[in-house]
C-alpha cells in the first residue's frame, strides 16, 4: 500500500511569480510558467538546496544555520487571498507583493494542508508540502506602498491563511492553468499532545 494517497482534490494555478533578487525587493515578478529544479525554481532567489536558518526554526538552530531549503516555494490559496484582502478592507491583494511563488485556487483549508502532502502537475513536476507559513511582518512595507494605512494590517489578517511552503521532489515545469492534484499522507493524524 502507498505511504501517499492520490486524493479526488484538484486544484488549478492561477498565479505564478519569481522573487529574482531577495536583497532588493520581497515583491515577485509574475510569469506564465517555472521550471523547478530540485534547487528551487529556476530564477528564483529563495532557491537553492541548503538555506540559512531563520524564526522558524529558532527552536532548533542558532539564526543562519546551514540546513536543507524546505521553503523553496511560497504556495497561496486564490480563496485565501482574497479573504486577507477582504479582512483588510481591500477588493484584492496581490500575491507578488507578498514574495509569493505561485497561487492555487480549489482547495480546501489549504493553509493547513499536512506537511508531506504533495501537489503535483500535469508534467509531472511536484512539491512537497513543508508546513503552513506563518505570517511576517516582511510584506508590510510592499503593501504599504501601494496601499497606504494596510500595510500593518497584513500580518493578522494572514494568520492561518498564508499558505504553505513547500520544495521540489520532481523536476518539471508548472505552468498558470495547470491542474494541480493533491496527494496526502496515508496516515491519522498525530495525537501525542
Amino acid at each position: 500500500m502507498p505511504a501517499l494517497k492520490k486524493t479526488g482534490i484538484l486544484g488549478r494555478v492561477v498565479w505564478l511569480g519569481l522573487v529574482a533578487d531577495r536583497g532588493a525587493a520581497l515583491a515577485s515578478q509574475p510569469v506564465d510558467e517555472i521550471i523547478a529544479r530540485f534547487d528551487g525554481p529556476l530564477g528564483e532567489a529563495h532557491g537553492g538546496v541548503t538555506r540559512g536558518s531563520c524564526s522558524r526554526v529558532a527552536d532548533q538552530y542558532p539564526r543562519g544555520t546551514e540546513i536543507k531549503n524546505t521553503r523553496q516555494f511560497s504556495v497561496l490559496c486564490a480563496q485565501e487571498l482574497a479573504a486577507i484582502a477582504a479582512q483588510m478592507g481591500l477588493e484584492a491583494l496581490d500575491p507578488s507583493l507578498l514574495g509569493t511563488t505561485m497561487v492555487i485556487s480549489g482547495m480546501p483549508d489549504f493553509t493547513h494542508l499536512p506537511p508531506s502532502a504533495r501537489l503535483q502537475a500535469p508534467s509531472g513536476a511536484t512539491l512537497v508540502v513543508d508546513m503552513e507559513n506563518r505570517p511576517c511582518s516582511l510584506p508590510a512595507r510592499p503593501i504599504e506602498m501601494c496601499h497606504a494605512g494596510k500595510g500593518a494590517a497584513f500580518k493578522a489578517a494572514a494568520k492561518g491563511r498564508r499558505g504553505v511552503t513547500a520544495w521540489v521532489e520532481r523536476e518539471g515545469i508548472f505552468r498558470v492553468g495547470d491542474e494541480i492534484t493533491l496527494h496526502i499522507p496515508d496516515q491519522r493524524g498525530w495525537q501525542g499532545f
